[in-house]
């Protein structure tokens, strides 16, 4: 009864945001219900749902801006981060009021479901592409295991992004939320992981259509279809599956499957899911913008660098906390992994003032992700050595190794503690996974998102385009990594209980030493 009230809540959300997130949020809720039996549980489960259904419902409605309608256009195909900025403006007088009203309604609705019931609906059937909103990049992956988060025009960095990525999911995320190898972004949509590196290539014979305000005609499908069988032979990681998403694009066209879809937006999300159904790879997206593509990647701007240092200034990079617990625990609270060229001092800084620590915990739990980098640059301090860090979004490269030992650094010996949760993704959950490969620090908390493969965003034509994983990395740990199914930790317990738990675990180690 509870998740058939709770799906039915769900439908408050724009189409655009269910589509990316709605799964996930509802085996969310199932594994929240499942946990936290009990009265007091059951009551401090629903009011957290409706505490985030009255923020996040008019956030997705004022605060979506057109910007990210295209942003993933403005990425770097060579792999140095490319920054694309929103301006961060505040919550409209009509957001709020439409929150208060939503609260209100959700309420009411809430009680007299109790009483009448309601009909299940399937989160699939709930789902409509809404014309003017751009599909994002990534779905959490792309984006989560994608988890509805807070828009990150409110947060701090991550690039969603995304994603993704969730993406970036709960301090304003500036930097590219999975982004092992993709470029750094600015402040990412909700649960969205890095987008991807944009080459615009677009196959040899596919045209750029003029979109006008016509309807979707057979003619445009079929282009935007071969565009996508070029581009999947060519450019996906594996030919075989390559070849056999290309064939079930072209069966369900030759069926008759897509006729009946007029709309650009819904049509770029059907075909989305006609690849996924033959791999399940959620950073395979086929996106439609409204707003023309460009035909080349466009170099940051030195305004938008500055918008970018600024908003990074502005934000600690991402350090939301640091501080000394008790017993010399020292614990950092980082909500991405910024770029590193940008935030190298304060992550320096940061460290440093962790020298002292017997202990230390890193709270990952509302991290959406970021730069390789910056994960390789935090992980040098808990080594003596050079210490090689898997990375799904490259092939092995010098970038792979940690820079340690790290001249005057005394953390390479202190217990670490990892707090994660299904929120963490991308180059938070690098940053998890390479520690507890190497049993390097204890993982406490919830299995992460899941976002790990990454790829290029192919051009299309001047509306559409797709973002394809072209790299299989090296991993020497196992055959498998996290994508889809996340980090496992290594004690797990619900989000909210992990820091307690960290705490009581390095406060037992130390007592031993």
């Amino acid at each position: 009864m509870s998740e058939k009230i709770y799906a039915w809540l769900l439908r408050l959300y724009p189409s655009h945001f269910r589509e990316a997130f709605g799964d996930d949020a509802l085996q969310l809720f199932r594994d929240r219900s499942r946990d936290e039996t009990g009265c007091l549980s059951r009551l401090r489960l629903w009011f957290d749902l409706l505490s985030e259904l009255a923020l996040s419902v008019p956030r997705e409605y004022f605060r979506v801006q057109p910007e990210l309608v295209t942003y993933s256009a403005h990425l770097r195909p060579d792999g140095v981060p490319s920054f694309f900025v929103l301006a961060g403006d505040s919550l409209g007088s009509g957001a709020l009021l439409f929150g208060s009203a939503v609260t209100l309604a959700a309420l009411i609705t809430f009680s007299v479901l109790l009483n009448h019931g309601v009909r299940h609906v399937p989160l699939s059937a709930l789902v409509r592409a809404t014309p003017n909103a751009a599909k994002e990049p990534w779905s959490q992956s792309s984006a989560p295991a994608r988890e509805p988060v807070r828009n990150s025009q409110g947060q701090a960095v991550s690039p969603a992004s995304g994603e993704q990525p969730g993406m970036a999911e709960n301090s304003s995320q500036f930097e590219n939320a999975n982004a092992s190898d993709s470029s750094s972004n600015a402040l990412q949509p909700p649960g969205m992981t890095p987008p991807f590196k944009q080459q615009n290539r677009q196959p040899q014979g596919i045209v750029s259509p003029a979109t006008a305000n016509t309807k979707l005609d057979a003619a445009e499908r079929y282009r935007v279809i071969d565009g996508a069988v070029a581009n999947l032979k060519q450019h996906y990681v594996y030919p075989d599956l390559a070849q056999k998403m290309a064939d079930a694009l072209r069966t369900h066209a030759k069926n008759g499957d897509d006729d009946a879809v007029t709309d650009r937006q819904e049509f770029a999300n059907l075909l989305t899911r006609q690849m996924r159904e033959v791999s399940p790879d959620r950073h395979l997206t086929l996106d439609y913008s409204e707003a023309p593509l460009p035909k080349h990647s466009a170099e940051p701007t030195p305004e938008e660098l500055a918008r970018y240092r600024e908003a990074m200034k502005q934000q600690d990079c991402t350090f939301e906390k640091i501080e000394t617990l008790p017993h010399n625990i020292g614990y950092l609270k980082l909500n991405s992994f910024p770029d590193v060229s940008v935030c190298q001092a304060t992550a320096a800084a940061a460290m440093a003032s962790l020298n002292h620590a017997d202990a230390i915990v890193f709270d990952l739990r509302d991290n959406r992700g970021g730069q390789p980098a910056m994960v390789a640059f935090m992980a040098s301090y808990l080594f003596d050595h050079p210490e090689y860090l898997y990375n799904p979004r490259e092939n092995t490269t010098e970038k792979s190794w940690t820079h340690s030992p790290v001249p005057g650094n005394r953390l390479a010996n202190k217990p670490v503690y990892v707090l994660t949760s299904a929120r963490t993704l991308s180059g938070a959950e690098q940053f998890s996974y390479d520690l507890k490969m190497l049993k390097r620090a204890t993982l406490v908390g919830e299995t992460t998102g899941g976002a790990a493969h990454s790829g290029v965003w192919h051009r299309i034509d001047d509306h559409f385009g797709m973002g394809i994983p072209e790299t299989e990395a090296i991993n020497p740990f196992s055959k498998t990594d996290w994508a889809e199914v996340g980090v496992q930790p290594d004690v797990k317990v619900n989000a909210g209980d992990a820091l307690g738990t960290a705490v009581r675990l390095a406060e037992r180690k130390l007592q031993k030493k």
